[in-house]
C-alpha cells in the first residue's frame, strides 16, 4: 500500500499551460500519475499533450472527478489557486510554489483545513508512491516500491536519502516533502502517524533540518505512538546562530532550533540519528532486526 496518493488518484495541474506547470505535467504523466486535467483562467478548450484544460479547478473537478491538486503558479497567486482548490472539493492539495508569503499560507491552511482537505508545502518537491503515482517534481528513476515511508524537509536531501534506500536495496511505500517554509501544510506527526497505519509500511526514514520544534514535537510522538523502526538525519549541523540556511524555516533563532537539540530529542526517544544520510539504510535494517 501507500498513503495519501495511489492509482485512483486523480490529478489536476493547476498553472498547467505555464513553462514549469506544464513540463511537470508531461513528466507525471508519463510516469504513469493519473493526470486528469489542468486549469489556466481563459485557456478552456486547450490540451498540453492530451490533458484537458479547464478555466477553473471547479469546472475540471465536474468534468473529471479529479481528487487531488498541484500548484504551479507564481507565488502572489499562490494563496488564491489553494483556497480556489479546496472552494472545488479537492481533498489533497500540493503546493509546489516556493516564496509564498507566511501569512499567505496560514489564511490557506486554515481555509484549507476547516474544508476537511489536506496540504502539502508550499516550497515542497510533492510526494510519490512509487509504481503508483508522482505529484510534483521527484526524480522518479531513482525510486523504488517497497516498504519504507520517508518524511523530508528538504526535497534534494530527499532524493540523496532515496538514492541510497534504493542501492541497499530497500523500497519505499511513499515519499514527501513537506516543504522548507516556517508554516506548511501535513508535517511530521500526522505522516508518522499515516505510516504507523499502513501495514505495508515496515519502516520510516526522517529527514529533519535546523529551525523550529517540529523534529522535537515528531520524536516526543514517536516514543508515544510509533512502533515501527525510526531513524532520523539532521542537516545543519555546523550552522551558525542566526544564519538562514537554504529554507525559509531553517534558522536558528532565540536559542532554541539548533541540531543538537533535535539530535538529543530523537535519541531520548530511542530514535538512532545518522550522522551521513548513507548511514540511514543500514541503521533501519540494524532496528529491523531487533
Amino acid at each position: 500500500m501507500s498513503i495519501l496518493i495511489n492509482k485512483d488518484t486523480r490529478l489536476i495541474v493547476q498553472g498547467i499551460t505555464g513553462r514549469d506547470g506544464g513540463f511537470h505535467a508531461r513528466k507525471m504523466k508519463s510516469y504513469g500519475t493519473n493526470v486528469v486535467g489542468g486549469t489556466s483562467p481563459g485557456k478552456a478548450g486547450q490540451d498540453v499533450d492530451g490533458i484537458p484544460v479547464f478555466n477553473t479547478v471547479k469546472d475540471a473537478v465536474a468534468a473529471t472527478n479529479a481528487n487531488t491538486s498541484v500548484i504551479f503558479v507564481p507565488a502572489p497567486f499562490a494563496k488564491d489557486a489553494m483556497l480556489e482548490a479546496a472552494d472545488a472539493g479537492i481533498k489533497l492539495i500540493i503546493c509546489i510554489t516556493e516564496g509564498v508569503p507566511t501569512l499567505d499560507v496560514v489564511d490557506a491552511y486554515r481555509y484549507i483545513s476547516d474544508k476537511g482537505a489536506n496540504l502539502i508545502g508550499p516550497n515542497c518537491p510533492g510526494l510519490i508512491s512509487p509504481e503508483e503515482s508522482m505529484v510534483g517534481i521527484m526524480p522518479t528513476n531513482i525510486f523504488k516500491k517497497g516498504h519504507t515511508g520517508v518524511i523530508s524537509r528538504s526535497g534534494t536531501l530527499t532524493y540523496e536519502v532515496v538514492a541510497n534506500l534504493t542501492a541497499a536495496g530497500m523500497g519505499q511505500s511513499s515519499a514527501i516533502g513537506v516543504g522548507g517554509d516556517p508554516i506548511v501544510g501535513l508535517y511530521f506527526q500526522e505522516l508518522l502517524e499515516m505510516f504507523q497505519n499502513d501495514p505495508e509500511t515496515d519502516s520510516i526514514a526522517i529527514i529533519g533540518e535546523i529551525g523550529g520544534d517540529a523534529e522535537e514535537r515528531a520524536a516526543e510522538f514517536i516514543k508515544q505512538h510509533i512502533t515501527k523502526p525510526v531513524v532520523a538525519f539532521i542537516s545543519g549541523r555546523e550552522a551558525p546562530k542566526g544564519k538562514q540556511m537554504g529554507h525559509a524555516g531553517a534558522i536558528i533563532s532565540s536559542g532554541s532550533g539548533t541540531a543538537a537539540e533535535k539530535v538529543a530529542a530523537f535519541e531520548a526517544a530511542g530514535v538512532p540519528v545518522a550522522r551521513e544520510t548513507s548511514e540511514i539504510p543500514e541503521l533501519l535494517k540494524g532496528l529491523m532486526k531487533k
